[in-house]
């Protein structure tokens, strides 16, 4: 399906910090590139400077695309920026018709590897000029959430174990490793880490266990391009759970580079399984998604089918 309809509204929203800066640089080309590509609509560009004023515009956007859609308009939402700001413009848009546009300009990019948006700014500004639109899966997270609501969705992977853990140090280090924080934080967090109690329920079915983390996928990445749940689709109305099983700390040190080329599930410690609801619970587990904290466990993870549509590159 193809939006791009003439006199077309597109609003860029933008946090020029993300990237530790790199997004601010790359905003002159991309609104260049957009006006060029699609010289019947109108662009305009918000720059905000906080998540809570990113949220606030971005679910105007969206209000205001629904309020003008027609047959022959239908207005868009793209977001510039980190995974956060992903994150921020895939709940703004979750269960409308607006389509989301992604430009990646942050660190992680997870979101975009997964829906196969070019993880280069000019290549995913391609994308939307292209105007093919995709209609996805999202996961639906329900708890007592991090910043005060009982509900959020989630495009990538719901974190609970030692990859929570690295997100979570990752996410609060007040340096930069030159994109290597999630390793850096990976080597940090082994020093002293243990198999967690997990309480899980899957479809219902309960199971208890340790293992060094279960991943609940939407999509495939997080961590900056790790394949945590290499055989997600997006299509399916499935959530991917990986578990990995106890092993040793030096087992756990072999296994994490293989997560980027997906070939850590041949690993007999690994076990892959699909489920449209899971309960996460255990002792001390906190649940991290799409770069961002989402609270204490006990959390709910459902998948939800065709809840956002977001542009995707032509077939070439």
């Amino acid at each position: 399906m193809s939006p791009h309809q003439h006199g077309s509204t597109m609003t860029l929203v933008v946090n020029p910090s993300a990237g530790r800066g790199r997004t601010a640089k790359l905003l002159p080309r991309v609104t260049a590139a957009l006006v060029a590509g699609l010289p019947s609509d109108t662009l305009k560009v918000v720059q905000t400077s906080s998540p809570e004023e990113s949220r606030a515009r971005c679910a105007e956007v969206v209000r205001a695309a629904q309020a003008s859609a027609t047959d022959s308009r239908r207005d868009s939402l793209v977001v510039m920026g980190g995974d956060g700001m992903m994150h921020i413009g895939l709940n703004a848009a979750a269960q409308t018709e607006v389509p989301l546009g992604l430009i990646p300009g942050g660190r992680g990019n997870d979101f975009c590897r997964g829906v196969g948006v070019p993880t280069d700014a000019l290549g995913a500004v391609q994308a939307i000029v292209d105007g093919v639109v995709r209609r996805i899966d999202l996961a639906s997270v329900t708890g007592n959430l991090v910043d005060g609501t009982d509900h959020r969705w989630v495009g990538c992977i719901v974190s609970t174990g030692f990859d929570g853990r690295v997100g979570y140090r990752a996410d609060k280090m007040k340096r930069s490793f030159g994109g290597l924080e999630y390793a850096v934080a990976t080597l940090a967090e082994l020093r002293t880490f243990e198999p967690l109690a997990y309480r899980i329920l899957i479809d219902g079915v309960p199971r208890e266990q340790t293992a060094m983390f279960i991943a609940v996928g939407n999509s495939a990445y997080y961590g900056g391009g790790m394949q945590a749940c290499p055989t997600a689709e997006l299509n399916d109305g499935l959530l991917d759970l990986t578990v990995i099983n106890p092993v040793s700390r030096a087992t756990l040190v072999r296994l994490l580079p293989t997560m980027f080329t997906g070939g850590f599930v041949n690993d007999p410690a690994v076990e892959l399984l699909r489920a449209q609801e899971v309960v996460l619970d255990g002792d001390g587990l906190y649940a991290m998604a799409d770069g961002e904290e989402l609270g204490p466990v006990p959390v709910t993870v459902r998948a939800v089918r065709e809840a956002l549509s977001v542009y995707v590159p032509a077939p070439r």
